[in-house]
């Protein structure tokens, strides 16, 4: 099951119009006669080239990325080759078989790397993956992968028109990543086990520290670490949850902690990293120590 914001209509609709755009041209061309870049074989690929765009036109995906392939295999030197190619990959993309998709746009682009489409073919890999992405209690390879290719599109295209788009994904994978974090997280804090709960919400705070989760996982911290008997960053994390999120929920609980659990001048008797804080004897109420974590079985890490 994906999140919202990856199935939004309008994102959807924008892409679409995108893909559209750029693939009409593409398609158009097996209507023109007289072109003098067209072998003499052109007749049959032309035939076999419309006969793929009419079953894309008729919204028959399947059988017009075969026929795309066909022009392909019959035709590799033609002209013709190189647009079918791309017209595969998406045609494909809207059949939802993201595997060859991304097989066939990448093979475009190890063939022909600085093909006017090449642009495309990234942005139609870098879509494959994210249409993959999974719920955040789930394995989040594809996510990663997604992340990796929009990046690569922005690097190698930053003032194309899909460069626009690949932004806003870009900050919705990271939001998706930094959420899985927490999940993770917060399943650790549940257990007693402050240290990989640490761990976890420190990833967030250093590594997606513009994302939606940034508030939530300094609250976190500032439980952890007090938890851990580090009231020094527990106080850390809360004046920095203050200096950006002062009127958060999350900011008022992290203060409320701090100020329920003053430091002590007795060093903190040490723990064993996964050691579960016996009860009576952590530092945070039990009402407040790692709320949420839905389920019994460990998240996928």
């Amino acid at each position: 099951m994906a999140i919202a914001p990856f199935r939004s209509p309008v994102l959807r609709a924008t892409t679409f119009l995108l893909l559209a755009a750029a693939a009409l041209p593409m398609a158009a061309c097996s209507t023109s006669r007289g072109r003098t870049d067209i072998p003499y074989v052109a007749r049959d690929v032309g035939t076999l080239y419309s006969a793929a765009k009419k079953r894309l036109d008729q919204g028959r995906y399947k059988e017009a990325a075969q026929l795309f392939d066909e022009v392909e295999r019959q035709h590799p030197y033609s002209v013709w080759a190189r647009r079918a190619q791309v017209m595969s990959a998406f045609s494909y993309y809207l059949d939802h078989d993201y595997t060859k998709a991304i097989e066939n746009a990448q093979r475009f682009l190890a063939v022909h790397p600085g093909n006017r489409d090449a642009a495309y073919a990234y942005y139609l890999v870098a879509l494959s993956y994210y249409e993959q992405i999974s719920d955040v209690t789930r394995d989040q390879k594809i996510t990663q992968q997604a992340l990796d290719a929009l990046g690569e599109l922005m690097r190698r295209y930053p003032n194309t028109r899909y460069a626009a788009d690949a932004r806003l994904k870009i900050d919705l994978v990271r939001d998706h990543l930094a959420g899985k974090e927490m999940e993770i997280g917060r399943f650790y804090e549940s257990r007693g086990q402050w240290l990989a709960a640490t761990l976890r919400f420190r990833k967030v705070v250093d590594d997606y520290q513009t994302t939606t989760h940034a508030p939530e996982a300094l609250m976190r911290l500032t439980e952890t670490y007090l938890a851990l008997g580090v009231h020094d960053e527990a106080q850390k994390a809360a004046a920095v949850l203050g200096v950006n999120y002062r009127g958060s929920d999350w900011y008022e609980r992290a203060y409320k902690l701090v100020q329920e659990h003053p430091k002590s001048d007795a060093p903190p008797s040490p723990l064993v990293p996964g050691q579960k804080i016996a009860p009576g004897s952590s530092a945070i109420p039990a009402q407040d120590a790692g709320r949420q974590a839905p389920g019994s079985a460990s998240p996928n890490s």
